[in-house]
């Protein structure tokens, strides 16, 4: 009955996927395909491919006690039951990643999105996930960069250390750019996010110290809570007076993001970190579940064509060809190296058995890549016309309404200035134009399948529950990116003095922290002072460096395999590895040296710096102008040191495997000596 039912499972997938095939060249396709294909095929290799990797290529042992029993501290170490951690992992590493990447590759079409998505996911992404995870729990929750030095050597591993903490880096800086523009001069956005700390802290309180254990009781309260503050959003941005006090700016929200990230990367993990991700973690996973209902319920018809002219690199959103730009958009979706530096930071130091690295590891990024899917569907669900309206910057379509809608209709997109208006109206906004980073044009094609489905009276509400949604993904991952960016910043500050590498040290914490913020918080305010909204320069930089992680963090774990002597089970992480050497490659050898100034870095600050020279910005673009100029040259910089990085981690993983197979020594293996459980010890 089992193998007839998986059979099914198969035979209903590959239907899905031919009908999907059969319409590519229709005009519009039923959302449904696209949701039974990816439900059937994330099922498969869920149930079979982890399954086998967990028993062959890594031959978990159940028995054997992990880092959170053998270290517990109470502090980082803390033996916790595998849903928890489930919670905590899914919400640190699904940030705006699955929500914005396939919101903005969306220019190219539904179609190459759908597919890197569904086979970077379970090829590639959740298994570097569930990998590194095992890797780093076998060697007591070492970080990414210290096991790359212990088990490639110290030129591999410094250099994927130092990288690590730099791509790190701008990583953050893009989280908090999307959460800016999402928030930016909506007070009913604002407030509902500055609400979302107090209950992650309240919550904290209450189950730590107020009703130790009761934890469906804190959920209720926090969930509930949750809910009350979008509710007393709209009353605030109804009110002259409370709405004056949330109507912030980009500088300032840029401002509370920097020093929230600090704040949450020095308080104890069970304060904030814990309570924040775990309640997100309902938030996500309940929104994302009604989403497929409303989808399921109203069956929409996906309004973007399969391919769109942009996929020759003129697109509006991002430049750049659909090889390798689609790729690196759509990061965490598929392939995500942020991903690594979670299950090899914080999630290892929580484990309670190494067989639950499946349901972690494997299991998260595969809801990850299903929410993914559902953010692809929301965005191209849209008119198009209102979809480049929303994300295409200012600069690129207009400034003013009637000269962007002019432009966009003759792209074949039709859309009127009227309707933008009286879209923005309904949703609670003053505008809709030109608001760049994906996240509210996700918000927008949420609403409205929830108001199709559910009722069309409450838009507004449901609106600002996405932005909610989206603010509350992203907001977690930059939390926990800054406290694994601290870990690591520790790490290495302790090469340099012994005692700023302890992580129970409040003055080395609070040292690492500032360093880590500071670094992100200057590409954030770079990003927020971009006339073109920042993404343009910050996103195909986040996403080549995202991965590039993934494959700094691919290349350890197969150079631990092979000496491992695990040689024939290799190509499970060398495959994705290769793909990803060869995609970020090219794609930063574009960002360097493309002659198109909307593409390469060094050709976008030449033009800058002539048209300064020139006369011919205005006022408030020269003001700017000498630190935009500043910023492209240094991300060109960036992008080389980069890709430096990766290819000196992958030849020194090659030397050790060469090492290996000639049978001559190398570095012995760091992982720690078995201890077995203790009989009875359970979480």
């Amino acid at each position: 009955m089992k193998k007839l039912i998986w059979f099914s499972v198969a035979l209903l997938g590959a239907f899905a996927l031919a009908g999907i095939a059969y319409h590519r060249g229709e005009t519009s396709i039923n959302a449904m395909w696209i949701i039974v294909a990816a439900a059937c095929i994330h099922a498969l290799g869920y149930r079979f491919y982890s399954a086998w990797i967990l028993a062959k290529v890594l031959t978990a042992d159940a028995l054997r006690a992990t880092p959170a029993f053998r270290l517990n501290n109470g502090r980082d170490f803390v033996p916790t039951h595998k849903w928890i951690v489930f919670g905590h992992h899914f919400a640190a590493i699904a940030g705006p990643g699955p929500l914005v990447g396939p919101t903005l590759a969306a220019q190219f079409g539904y179609l190459p999105g759908l597919i890197w998505i569904l086979v970077g996911s379970v090829l590639g992404g959740c298994v570097q996930d569930m990998i590194i995870m095992f890797i780093s729990t076998r060697r007591n929750g070492r970080s990414l960069g210290k096991m790359a030095r212990d088990e490639l050597g110290p030129i591999g591993g410094y250099a994927a250390l130092i990288g690590t903490i730099a791509i790190m880096i701008i990583l953050i800086a893009v989280l908090g750019l999307v959460v800016v523009n999402a928030m930016k001069n909506s007070p009913w956005a604002t407030s509902t996010v500055f609400a979302t700390i107090p209950i992650a802290v309240l919550i904290g309180l209450y189950l730590r110290n107020i009703r130790p254990g009761r934890v469906i009781e804190g959920s209720l309260i926090g969930l509930a809570l949750l809910l009350f503050a979008v509710v007393g959003g709209s009353w605030i941005s109804e009110s002259p007076t409370l709405a004056n006090l949330f109507d912030w700016d980009g500088i300032s929200l840029a401002w509370f993001v920097i020093g929230y990230g600090f704040i949450a990367a020095i308080l104890p993990v069970w304060l904030l970190l814990a309570p924040r991700d775990y309640l997100s973690t309902f938030l996500k996973l309940g929104t994302v579940g009604l989403l497929a209902i409303a989808v399921v319920i109203m069956s929409p018809e996906i309004k973007m064509p399969a391919f769109t002219q942009f996929v020759d690199g003129s697109g509006p959103v991002f430049g750049g060809k659909i090889f390798p730009f689609v790729f690196i958009t759509i990061a965490c979706g598929a392939v995500s190296g942020f991903h690594a530096l979670v299950s090899s930071g914080t999630t290892p130091k929580l484990i309670g058995k190494e067989t639950d690295v499946r349901l972690i590891g494997y299991g998260c990024m595969m809801l990850e890549s299903f929410v993914a899917i559902m953010a692809l569907i929301a965005a191209t669900l849209l008119d198009p016309g209102v979809y480049f309206a929303i994300n295409s910057p200012g600069g690129i379509v207009g400034a003013t309404a009637e000269v962007a809608v002019q432009t966009i209709s003759s792209w074949g997109f039709p859309v009127t200035a009227e309707y933008m208006h009286d879209l923005a109206r309904t949703m609670g906004e003053s505008t809709l134009f030109a608001r760049t980073g994906g996240a509210p044009s996700l918000a927008v094609g949420m609403a409205s399948i929830f108001s199709s489905a559910f009722g069309q009276g409450m838009l507004a509400m449901w609106y600002h529950f996405a932005i909610m949604f989206e603010a509350v993904f992203i907001l977690t991952t930059l939390d926990a990116g800054t406290r694994v960016g601290r870990f690591m910043m520790q790490d290495l500050l302790g090469h340099v003095w012994k005692p700023l590498g302890e992580t129970s040290s409040y003055p080395s914490t609070i040292l690492a922290s500032a360093l880590i913020v500071s670094g992100w918080g200057y590409f954030l305010y770079i990003g927020v002072i971009d006339p073109n909204g920042g993404v343009n320069i910050l996103w195909p930089l986040f996403g080549i460096s995202n991965q590039m992680l993934a494959a700094i963090a691919l290349s350890v774990a197969t150079g631990v395999l092979v000496k491992q002597g695990k040689l024939k089970y290799a190509w499970v992480t060398s495959v994705p590895l290769a793909w990803l050497a060869i995609v970020t490659t090219t794609a930063s050898w574009e960002k360097l040296f493309s002659p198109d100034v909307r593409i390469g870095f060094i050709s976008g600050a030449n033009d800058l710096a002539a048209r300064l020279a020139a006369g011919t910005l205005s006022e408030a673009q020269a003001a700017v102008a000498p630190e935009l100029i500043f910023n492209q040259r240094l991300d060109a910089v960036i992008t080389v040191f980069f890709a430096s990085v990766l290819w000196i981690v992958i030849f020194d993983m090659l030397r050790v495997c060469s090492r290996v197979l000639r049978e001559l020594p190398v570095l012995p293996s760091s992982e720690a000596p078995y201890v077995p459980n203790t009989p009875g010890v359970t979480v």
